[in-house]
C-alpha cells in the first residue's frame, strides 16, 4: 500500500489485506482487513506507531523506504497482539537504535510472545508524553480495550488519536478516510460486537476517559480514519449503553426439520406482534452476522434439536459465544425437540451465566410439533410480546 500523508509529517505506512477471509481462525472477515501503522516525524526525533501483521512486512519496510526513514527512534505499539505486533523485531534489526516505547504490561507480553530483549525497551505511565521536537506524543492507558495492556496515543499539535483496536473496523478499502453511511457502520459495528462487545462497561470508562481530548481526527489500527470522530464515537455510545431495541435474535439448528419448524412457528408469532425478529439457522449462518444481530436484541432465543442426552453442537457453540461477548439483552428462552430424553435446557442455561438477563420459560416438546406445542410456542410469544412492552414503555 502506498505512502500518504495525514497530515504534514504524519503518514500511513501500513497495509491493506485485500484477501484475509478469518482472523485469529475465529472470526470471519467478509471484507478483508487493514494493518495501520503511522510514521510521525518530529524536527528532532521520529516514531512509528504500530507495525504490521508478519505477513505484511515486507510492505511495512517498502513504505519505510519509500519514506526516506533512514532513522527511526521510537516504535510504539498500543497493543501486543501480533496484527500490531509481529514486525517489531524485524524493524528492530533493520533500526537498531529504536526504542520500543510502551507500559508494563504490554513489555512482558513482547517479550513472552516476540522475545525482544529487556534493553529494547522504554517504559511510559499513564499521561506521560514525549517530545519528537516539534510534536508531541501521549499516552493513555485504556485497558480491555480489548485486552489488559491496550493504550492509545495522541498527537497533541495535530489533535489524532491513534486509537488502537478501540473504534476499529475489519474493512479493506483503497480510501485513507472514512467514507460514512451503512457499510462502514455496518462494518464498525460487526468489529465492536465481535471483539469489544465483552468489554462493553469497560469501555463506557474509557471513552470517558479520551473525552477531554480534543480529537479532530481518529486512526484506529483496522479499516479506514475519521476525520469525523463524531460518526464513530457516537455510535460507539449507543452501543455500550444499556438501551435494546425491540428485537429477537432467534438461533436455531435442526436436523429432522421439528426444531426448524418451531422456530418459524415463533418467528411468524413474534412478527404479527410487531416485533422484529432476525433468525440465524446456525450451521448455514456467518457468526459475525450473529454477534452483530444480538449488539441491540431485548431477546435471544437459542432453539436446538436433543442430541444423545443435550443441545447440538452449533447450538452449544451459540450459547458459548452470547455467554462470551455479553450482550445487553434482557431475556432469554429456549425451545427444542427431542426424541428419547436428555437435559439441553440445564445445559444451554449454565453456559449463559455470565448474562445478566431474565429467563423466560423454554418449550421442549417430544417429536413434531403438535397442537399443544404450537399453544406453549404461543405462549411464549406472548410472554415476549409483554415483556417487551413493559420494558419499552418504560424506557418512553
Amino acid at each position: 500500500m502506498a505512502v500518504r500523508e495525514i497530515k504534514p509529517n504524519v503518514y500511513f505506512v501500513g497495509s491493506i489485506d485485500w484477501q484475509r477471509r478469518i482472523f485469529d481462525e475465529l472470526i470471519p472477515l467478509p471484507d478483508g482487513t487493514s494493518y495501520n501503522a503511522y510514521l510521525i516525524k518530529g524536527k528532532d526525533k521520529t516514531a512509528l506507531i504500530d507495525t504490521v501483521d508478519p505477513t505484511k512486512e515486507s510492505e511495512l519496510i517498502e513504505n519505510l523506504k519509500d519514506a526516506k526513514v533512514s532513522k527511526l527512534d521510537y516504535i510504539i505499539p498500543n497493543h501486543a497482539e501480533q496484527d500490531h505486533s509481529g514486525t517489531i523485531p524485524k524493524i528492530l534489526g533493520l533500526y537498531p537504535q529504536a526504542k520500543v516505547i510502551t507500559n508494563e504490561k504490554c513489555k512482558n507480553m513482547l517479550k513472552d510472545l516476540l522475545l525482544i530483549p529487556d534493553e529494547k525497551f522504554t517504559l511510559v505511565n499513564d499521561g506521560d508524553t514525549i517530545s519528537l521536537g516539534d510534536k508531541t506524543l501521549k499516552f493513555i492507558f485504556t485497558p480491555w480495550v480489548h485486552w489488559p495492556e491496550t493504550m492509545v496515543t495522541y498527537l497533541v499539535e495535530d489533535k489524532i488519536l491513534f486509537s488502537c483496536d478501540f473504534f476499529g473496523s475489519h474493512l479493506a478499502t483503497s480510501s485513507l478516510y472514512a467514507e460514512e453511511g451503512e457499510n462502514l457502520l455496518r462494518a464498525a459495528k460487526r468489529y465492536y460486537a465481535e471483539i469489544m462487545m465483552p468489554f462493553r462497561t469497560t469501555i463506557v470508562k474509557n471513552i470517558e476517559k479520551i473525552s477531554p481530548l480534543e480529537i479532530n481526527m481518529i486512526a484506529p489500527s483496522h479499516g479506514p480514519i475519521y476525520r469525523n470522530p463524531s460518526f464513530i464515537i457516537n455510535a460507539y455510545k449507543e452501543w455500550i449503553s444499556d438501551q435494546v431495541k425491540n428485537e429477537v435474535v432467534l438461533a436455531y439448528v435442526s436436523m429432522h426439520g421439528s426444531t426448524e419448524k418451531m422456530a418459524s412457528y415463533l418467528t411468524d408469532l413474534l412478527i404479527k406482534e410487531g416485533i422484529t425478529v432476525k433468525p440465524f439457522n446456525l450451521p448455514k449462518s456467518d457468526i459475525g452476522e450473529l454477534a452483530m444481530a444480538i449488539v441491540d436484541a431485548a431477546t435471544i432465543v437459542i432453539a436446538t434439536p436433543m442430541v444423545l442426552s443435550g443441545a447440538h453442537p452449533q447450538a452449544v457453540y451459540a450459547a458459548y459465544l452470547v455467554n462470551a461477548l455479553r450482550p445487553k439483552t434482557k431475556f432469554i428462552s429456549l425451545i427444542g425437540s427431542y426424541g428419547w430424553g436428555g437435559k439441553f435446557i440445564e445445559q444451554l442455561k449454565e453456559m449463559m451465566g455470565n448474562l445478566k438477563a431474565e429467563i423466560i420459560e423454554p418449550v421442549v416438546i417430544k417429536g413434531y410439533p403438535k397442537d399443544n406445542d404450537f399453544k406453549e410456542l404461543e405462549r411464549l410469544s406472548i410472554e415476549i410480546k409483554n415483556k417487551h412492552k413493559q420494558m419499552f414503555d418504560l424506557q418512553k
